[in-house]
């Protein structure tokens, strides 16, 4: 994924249903249109069918229309709880089945899912359009808006106000009548624009397969992946061969550690040209749709391009802004980089390779020379990282931080086997929430790493409501006796979701709509990414990092490598990260509509840029999800931008312990529990008391002393 995970948002889901508000009869056997009646009101995937989700989804509209021209046609004064409150708590079946169906279109997304996705999507459009195109409407937040008395709410009740009313400005709601209706074609065109890119990469990711008849192909790779190979090619009904595949899991030691190089091209081709191949999974020509109808949306809406419409809510405020940023890490990001390449050069040379260093060598090369500079083998350490150890040991780094508890419930019904739900205690053994963990590979899910809700906390009504958070990974999966195995990659990545986790499990809103990680876009990544400060220090790998066959804990001297090459290929990594970032920025700063090819528009984006032809970015476009199908376009940056936070904040933990109980729950209070109740620098100033100082990161990733 990212080097931090893809977060993805999904609509929300609420416990209480709302289905006595019509007269209108409905299935009785859908589980949907009745509260769930299962411990801490779970998703009851033991009853939920296929065939529940498109009348849910109908019948969920329909009332919360209902519910919209109630609040609409109110002859009451417009006030916040008849008004704002109201809003915040309609919807709640079609929340319910949202936040359990959109989970699916990423972790169980076979055809059906994917034909439902593509039939509800441009009604949903239109459902979320008629509400936030409704004038009348409008003028009652406005009213409230505009309201002198408004100054007199909570910090919090100000930010749900203005949330509302920014919302329906940046909906369109003061265009013009031709105007609204040539949004609302961009929107749906938009939307199945999406799920078209989407399914096309799912297609593409899973659609290819290299296949090793030759075992003297296999040389250099570790016991267990060719062990995994085989079982994907005894999957495939393909015994005695052996199966690599556009899985991360699968593609990445193949890359790192196959000594056939022309393999490995041919592998690492594959892989950077998904969605690029001129068949009936292109994405192109979708790219340069999205492209072209976000440019016009924003100049509808009164924004120069798209980027300036995505960023006027977020911390960076502008494109300027966010560039700024990445400019200013690209300066030692990409120095860093080439200094790197001749190091790898240089070994080719000394091995009589006879040959130019290739992007699709860089893995390959990079992991010898680790070796040679650190005597560090990522097999050396991969023993240590059990995925349940490594889970447990993100459990109690938690537990140590916060005073929460986690005890799996094994009575809860899942929708994959695989799927593990944990239930969440605070220190006084009160309930919190429920976490599910989704954490292998396989054809229906898309690659990358998330998390979501089907359930966010709120206050209801004077009730609280528990959050049921999930998190979902492409991790090794485990094989005959080898148990799933994490790279350091992985390890980081999970600590990463699950800092995601928190801040959705300790969330203490009030409101539903800035509750949780409901946060500008480039604050939402400082719970995760702060997270993974914790996986590889010392005092927590003792914790959890265990021998999976003699129990062994990690030794010091393999510590003391991993710690010593922590910015080991940072260069690299860095630069990878920041061209994909720049790459996404490129896109949506564009003024006019896009009319040269995608590749050509790309390239030239890089070669601008200065990005040597040895490092590809992180994500090309026609794969780049997190942009075109997850909701960050022109907000790639987020990551570095809120990296500047978390490797801030975490000084704060170094100088003082970093299980410091007075560090911790200060952290707890001030970010993990509210939400969107506040801005976010408001927020890191309570915690910091001070601004964030950038030189952390630098100095973090080895790119600065």
């Amino acid at each position: 994924m990212m080097k931090k995970s893809l977060f993805i948002s999904v609509f929300i889901l609420m416990i209480y249903s709302a289905c006595n508000q019509s007269n209108k009869s409905v299935d009785a056997s859908n589980p949907f249109f009745t509260e769930f009646g299962t411990p801490h009101g779970a998703p009851p995937f033991d009853r939920i069918k296929t065939g529940h989700y498109k009348p849910a989804f109908l019948k969920g509209m329909e009332l919360h229309t209902e519910e919209i021209e109630v609040i609409t046609n109110n002859p009451e004064k417009p006030t916040f709880e008849n008004t704002i409150v109201a809003m915040d708590e309609s919807g709640n079946l079609l929340n319910r089945v949202a936040g359990v169906f959109y989970a699916m279109t990423s972790a169980m997304s076979d055809s059906v899912i994917q034909a439902i996705e593509s039939e509800l999507s441009p009604l949903m459009t239109e459902h979320n359009d008629n509400t936030y195109l409704n004038e009348k409407l409008f003028a009652r937040i406005k009213t409230i808006y505009e309201d002198p008395a408004s100054a007199n709410l909570t910090t919090e009740q100000k930010m749900l106000l203005e949330k509302y009313y920014k919302d329906f400005v940046r909906s369109g709601i003061a265009l013009d009548a031709n105007q609204k209706e040539r949004l609302r074609e961009i929107n749906k065109e938009l939307g199945l624009l999406t799920i078209a890119f989407g399914e096309h990469l799912l297609a593409e990711t899973y659609g290819y397969q290299l296949v090793i008849e030759n075992k003297d192909d296999l040389s250099g790779l570790p016991a267990d992946v060719v062990d995994g190979a085989s079982q994907t090619a005894k999957k495939k009904g393909l015994d005695g061969k052996w199966v690599f595949t556009l899985s991360k899991p699968s593609w990445e030691p193949f890359l790192q550690y196959a000594d056939n190089r022309d393999l490995r091209e041919k592998l690492y081709k594959a892989m950077y040209n998904r969605g690029n191949n001129n068949n009936s999974h292109d994405n192109k020509d979708i790219i340069k749709k999205t492209v072209n109808l976000r440019i016009e949306k924003a100049n509808l809406l009164g924004y120069k391009t798209h980027a300036d419409f995505k960023l006027d809510e977020t911390m960076a405020k502008t494109p300027a802004n966010a560039s700024k940023l990445l400019d200013d890490i690209w300066k030692y990001a990409l120095p860093q980089a080439k200094k790197e390449r001749e190091e790898l050069q240089k070994l080719i040379d000394r091995e009589n390779g006879n040959f130019k260093l290739q992007s699709w060598d860089w893995w390959y090369y990079a992991e010898k020379l680790r070796q040679e500079k650190y005597s560090l083998n990522e097999e050396e350490t991969r023993p240590y990282f059990k995925m349940e150890n490594v889970r447990d040991g993100a459990f109690e780094a938690a537990h140590k931080l916060y005073g929460i508890s986690f005890k799996e419930l094994k009575d809860i019904p899942v929708y994959q086997d695989e799927v593990k739900v944990f239930e969440v205690s605070d220190a006084d053994g009160s309930h919190i929430g429920m976490i599910y963990l989704d954490y292998f590979p396989r054809p229906e899910k898309r690659n990358g790493a998330w998390m979501g809700n089907f359930v966010e906390q709120t206050v209801y009504k004077g009730t609280l409501v528990h959050p049921i958070i999930y998190n979902v990974g492409n991790f090794a999966p485990p094989s005959n006796d080898t148990p799933s195995l994490l790279t350091l990659d992985q390890v980081e990545t999970l600590f990463h979701e699950f800092g995601h986790a928190l801040h959705g499990l300790l969330s203490k809103c009030n409101y539903l709509s800035i509750s949780g990680t409901n946060v500008y876009r480039d604050f939402v990544e400082l719970p995760s990414q702060i997270n993974e400060h914790w996986a590889f220090h010392p005092e927590v790998l003792k914790i959890y990092a265990k021998h999976h066959k003699t129990g062994e804990t990690i030794p010091d001297a393999l510590i003391e490598k991993i710690q010593k090459a922590s910015a080991f290929n940072q260069g690299f990594m860095t630069t990878e990260l920041v061209a994909a970032a720049i790459l996404d920025m490129k896109w949506h700063t564009l003024e006019s509509p896009l009319n040269e090819d995608v590749e050509t528009f790309e390239n030239k984006a890089m070669n601008e840029i200065g990005l040597i032809p040895e490092i590809i970015p992180r994500y090309k476009s026609t794969y780049f999800s997190h942009i075109f199908d997850g909701g960050y376009s022109a907000g790639y940056y987020s990551y570095l931008w809120s990296e500047v936070l978390d490797a801030d904040a975490f000084h704060v933990f170094e100088e003082k312990g970093i299980f410091d109980p007075e560090t911790a729950q200060s952290f707890r209070e001030n970010i993990l529990s509210k939400g969107g109740s506040d801005k976010p620098m408001e927020l890191y100033h309570r915690f910091r008391g001070a601004d964030p100082n950038p030189d952390y990161l630098l100095i973090n990733r080895g790119l600065k002393n």
